[in-house]
């Protein structure tokens, strides 16, 4: 809407609130560009120039206590930083044996397959069970002492422990594949092949490559097959 109808408008009104014919307001559903534009005008949310009433109050009373000979500590709020997963609590050697043997048992299982379908046998799967149930307390229990805090004392040792028993368990389960029969095969290769890949995993980086390195090195040397 234009300046001169709304001039012309208020001027009317007006007139006729000085003839009495009316008062000065008038019901109107039409809207004129200031109003327009108050109700697209964004809140302003900048921070204040001057000082705050928070801020008048806090100097009006540190006046108050210097009058009165009182000292007033002030608290200044630190932020908080997001936990890093290296704050969570650890779930604790026992904890960590449980999980750690419930799934070497499971790879004890499945090894023991593994080697009844590389021979041709029936599954026994009562047996295979019961193979891998009683070798669980026998994981439970070396999983536990390997994750004691006294073991973490000596990263390097523990390194080379588990090292030697990589090394070990490999060559002599590739060994026994090529030089046993298959029924002394079925016997040994899976707790071997289980306590060979926990040795692998529960080592550092580079004495994992080392050990693996080692028993290809093994296999190459002697001419043994893998599978």
């Amino acid at each position: 809407m234009s300046t001169g109808n709304r001039k012309e408008r208020r001027a009317k009104e007006s007139k006729t609130s000085a003839n009495g014919k009316g008062s000065g307001f008038q019901p109107t559903n039409e809207i004129d560009e200031d109003g327009v534009e108050m109700i697209l005008k964004h809140p302003d949310f900048s921070k204040p120039t001057g000082k705050t009433l928070f801020d008048l109050a806090e100097e009006r009373q540190r006046e108050l206590d210097k009058m009165n000979g009182r000292t007033r500590v002030v608290k200044v709020p630190v932020a908080s930083t997001p936990a890093s997963p290296d704050d969570v609590p650890p779930i604790g050697p026992l904890g960590d044996s449980i999980l750690y043997s419930i799934s070497m048992a499971v790879l004890h299982l499945t090894l023991d397959v593994l080697v009844y379908s590389q021979y041709r046998e029936d599954i026994l799967w009562n047996e295979i069970l019961w193979r891998a149930f009683t070798a669980w307390p026998i994981f439970i229990l070396a999983v536990y002492l390997t994750h004691v805090d006294f073991s973490y004392r000596f990263p390097i040792l523990r390194d080379a422990a588990f090292f030697g028993g990589s090394v070990v368990a490999g060559c002599y389960l590739i060994y026994s594949g090529n030089k046993h029969g298959y029924f002394y095969v079925m016997k040994s290769a899976p707790p071997v092949g289980t306590l060979w890949i926990w040795s692998v995993v529960e080592m550092s980086l580079p004495f994992a490559v080392t050990s693996v390195a080692a028993v290809l090195a093994y296999i190459w040397w002697n001419g043994f097959d893998f599978f």
